[in-house]
């Protein structure tokens, strides 16, 4: 499988009522669940930058990686970027091939 990055920024809404975040996380969580059920959650992270979340997770594919978009922006975030991250020894390998 392979491994993604996701980067989300909520709506100026949903930063408001930070009261309701773990309620509105976990019926994102389970709406990814349910739509993906392959995709395998390594971190999750609140972050203090232009994005309000990073979570990486792995799928089997790129479509999968996109529905995790998807169901995010269909969940009340403004931005959702699903990025492809390669581990740096596989990287490195990659480099000695060019």
């Amino acid at each position: 499988m392979a491994t993604y990055v996701l980067m989300t920024k909520l709506t100026p809404e949903i930063t408001r009522d930070i009261k309701h975040r773990e309620k509105i996380g976990k019926k994102w969580m389970q709406k990814v669940s349910e739509k993906c059920p392959e995709v395998k959650w390594i971190a999750h992270y609140a972050l203090l930058g232009p994005y309000d979340f990073m979570d990486i997770f792995e799928a089997p594919n790129e479509e999968i990686a996109a529905k995790v978009s998807i169901i995010t922006l269909s969940s009340g975030a403004l931005q959702a970027e699903s990025w492809t991250a390669i581990p740096y020894s596989r990287f490195l390998d990659l480099v000695e091939e060019v």
